[in-house]
């Protein structure tokens, strides 16, 4: 186990360099310049060029990623160009939200999803079964800020059972930060529920054909007992897979999500970083994103071999 843990933790080191060159060429050579931006619409172009002279944008592109990956390499992030910040502390200020709402869009989505998918392979083909297919294929359509949008006029506007936005610390009040997430998980959480339930659908169908299902049910196990202890067990490795894969879902959901919440979390913050061109910020936000999908996949590989005693690492 520990040989495989270095050996995946240094192959991190290559796949964050490859995302670091991708970031920083795609920002340089997209439209729109963070001085201009920063200069105003009535500034000449001169006081665009001594903007950009002070920001080290004059400099050729080679000679800015070699200062960038300096920087890196000593734990530093960069500046913000627009707040004139360290990028670190501005990510650090918005992960609560960010986190939270990561959080409780996975817990909510796989206490649903997953019982769901049982459900339907066990009564797979009747009305059970399509009527839950047919709900996750419409989840898994709508765009995410269609969702929300629609559970804001229900049980925000109309029924108001809910804030419509903003977000509450749970440090300073747990009930208003309970109330506050409970849109915006479930509008995140029913596009993730129906990936995951979907996939675990499908893995159940296949275990449930397997002979050793067929023994147990031979030998006169209750079927929960079944399904759960015995067929559940075994499809539980592609399940957490899914698990896994879905964090990039989960990330790209959690940008508009936040934008139609108005929460102040890492996606509230990339938007605002994008519009304003800030350049530093988006490399530090893509960076560290990408940094916890590797190792929260690193994770979902470690569970493997306590799901299924077959798996030797």
């Amino acid at each position: 186990m520990g040989p495989y843990i270095l050996r995946r933790v240094l192959a991190t080191i290559p796949v964050m360099g490859v995302v670091a060159v991708i970031v920083f060429l795609m920002l340089r050579l997209s439209p729109g310049d963070p001085a201009a931006i920063l200069a105003g619409d009535q500034a000449t172009m001169a006081d665009i060029a001594a903007i950009r002279e002070r920001l080290g944008l004059d400099q050729p592109l080679l000679h800015q990623f070699v200062v960038w990956v300096g920087e890196l390499l000593t734990g530093d992030l960069g500046k913000s160009i627009y707040l004139n910040r360290p990028v670190t502390g501005l990510i650090l200020e918005r992960v609560e939200p960010t986190l939270a709402l990561s959080i409780s869009t996975m817990i909510f989505a796989i206490l649903f999803a997953v019982p769901m998918g049982v459900v339907a392979a066990w009564r797979a083909g009747s009305w059970v079964d399509q009527t839950i297919m047919g709900l996750s294929v419409l989840a898994f359509s709508v765009p995410v800020f269609l969702i929300g949008y629609g559970l804001v006029i229900g049980f925000a506007l109309r029924l108001d059972l809910l804030p419509v936005q903003g977000f509450v610390s749970l440090w300073d009040n747990p009930v208003g930060f309970a109330r506050h997430l409970v849109l915006p998980t479930m509008t995140l959480g029913l596009v993730y529920m129906a990936l995951l339930a979907r996939i675990t659908r499908a893995t159940m169908l296949d275990v449930l054909n397997e002979d050793f299902i067929r023994t147990a049910r031979a030998k006169g196990l209750a079927e929960p007992r079944v399904l759960i202890l015995h067929a559940l067990k075994n499809a539980s490795v592609p399940i957490v897979t899914t698990i896994g894969l879905g964090i990039a879902l989960l990330i790209g959901g959690v940008v508009v999500t936040e934008s139609v919440f108005a929460i102040p979390g890492i996606g509230r913050l990339t938007i605002e970083a994008v519009l304003q061109r800030d350049y530093p910020v988006i490399q530090g936000v893509i960076l560290a994103v990408a940094g916890v999908y590797v190792l929260v996949n690193l994770a979902i590989d470690l569970t493997y071999s306590a799901l299924d005693p077959r798996i030797r690492f």
